[in-house]
């Protein structure tokens, strides 16, 4: 099982920056379990449906969705297990739950998609005020 924890989350005024921590466990994986991993990173708004932020490979190469790749940015640090993502000159339709996600993979295949991830965080929020 791989277990995801978000960390990062917070209020901030509008043209701020906030980086998401997620850190992964994956027990009874072994060593390099995290290399094999698909994650994405996804946020939800009240009343809204969750939408993809942006994903990244086993390879370590990231797709961002089109509505934010100009200021948001997806990282991992391999030797840490950990995903980031990096949201620079946040605007108030950026408040939502964003959650992270993760799927065993032994391919490239890593789309913007909800539900090809199969195992999720619980989330930490982000307000953005204007």
């Amino acid at each position: 099982q791989v277990q995801l924890q978000e960390s990062g989350g917070g209020s901030v005024q509008a043209g701020g920056s906030l980086r998401l921590s997620c850190v992964t466990s994956g027990d009874g994986y072994g060593d390099g379990y995290f290399e094999r991993l698909c994650m994405g990173w996804f946020r939800q708004a009240p009343g809204k449906e969750r939408e993809a932020v942006g994903t990244i490979d086993t390879l370590d190469s990231a797709t961002v969705s089109e509505s934010v790749q100009d200021r948001f940015s997806i990282s991992k640090d391999n030797a840490k297990n950990t995903l980031y993502l990096q949201m620079n000159n946040l605007k108030p339709e950026d408040t939502a739950m964003y959650s992270c996600a993760a799927r065993m993979t032994w391919s490239r295949s890593c789309p913007l998609q909800v539900d090809f991830f199969d195992h999720w965080g619980q989330g930490t929020q982000v307000t953005v005020s204007s």
